[in-house]
C-alpha cells in the first residue's frame, strides 16, 4: 500500500459508478487498508470519498451484478469489516484452516462443491476423519454473519447465502467431537494486524 493508492480513492470512487474496474480498483485499495501502511493520515482524508464509495456499492448490489462477490468484499472493506474482506469466498473451493479451540490439534473447514465438513489432514490421504458442518439458521444469524447472508439472500445469490450459513455455523473437531462456532474460531485464529 503506497500513499498514490489514498490519493487515487476520489478518483476511482468518482469513476465507480460507470466503471467496473474503478469500483474494483477503489475495492483492493480498502482490503488492504487494515495493514501498516503508514498512510493513517491520507486514509482519514478519504473519509468523503469512502462514504460515497459505501452508497454506489449499495447501489451496484441491488442491481444483483454479475461481480456481486467482488463488490460485496469492497462494502465490507468500506464497513471495516476487513477480516472477511480479505477471506471470503465463492465457496465452490473454499477451505478455513483453524486451531480446534478445546484440543489445539489443526481442522480444516471445507466449504465447496465437494462437501461441507470439518477434517483433520493426512499428508498421503489428504482430509481424513470428515464431520459435517451445522449451518447457522437465519434466525441464529447475527452482526455481520446475518449483514452478509441477507445481503446475498436478497441479491438471489443462494450459493452465496448457504456458504455463508456455513461459514457461521458450527463444526465438530474430529480428534475431541468438541462443536465450535466456525466464524469465531477462524476470524480468532486469522484476524489480521489492524493500523
Amino acid at each position: 500500500m503506497s500513499p498514490a493508492s489514498f490519493a487515487a480513492l476520489p478518483r476511482l470512487v468518482r469513476l465507480a459508478p460507470r466503471s467496473a474496474r474503478a469500483r474494483h480498483l477503489a475495492g483492493e485499495i480498502l482490503e488492504r487498508a487494515a495493514g501498516h501502511h503508514g498512510c493513517d493520515d491520507l486514509l482519514a482524508d478519504c473519509a468523503g470519498a469512502i462514504a460515497e464509495f459505501r452508497e454506489v456499492l449499495g447501489q451496484h448490489l441491488r442491481s444483483r451484478p454479475a461481480d456481486f462477490l467482488k463488490s460485496l468484499r469492497a462494502l465490507l472493506a468500506v464497513e471495516e469489516e476487513y477480516h472477511w474482506a480479505a477471506v471470503l469466498g465463492d465457496f465452490e473451493d473454499d477451505f478455513y484452516p483453524m486451531m480446534c479451540p478445546h484440543c489445539g490439534v489443526m481442522v480444516s473447514i471445507a466449504i465447496g462443491n465437494y462437501g461441507r465438513y470439518s477434517a483433520t489432514q493426512d499428508w498421503d490421504l489428504g482430509d481424513v476423519e470428515r464431520r459435517g458442518l451445522r449451518p447457522a439458521g437465519a434466525e441464529e444469524l447475527t452482526g455481520t454473519g446475518r449483514w452478509m447472508f441477507e445481503m446475498a439472500v436478497n441479491a438471489g445469490q443462494e450459493e452465496l447465502a448457504d456458504g455463508i450459513a456455513h461459514l457461521f455455523g458450527r463444526a465438530e473437531c474430529p480428534l475431541c467431537a468438541s462443536v465450535f462456532n466456525i466464524a469465531d474460531e477462524y476470524t480468532s485464529d486469522n484476524r489480521p494486524v489492524m493500523r
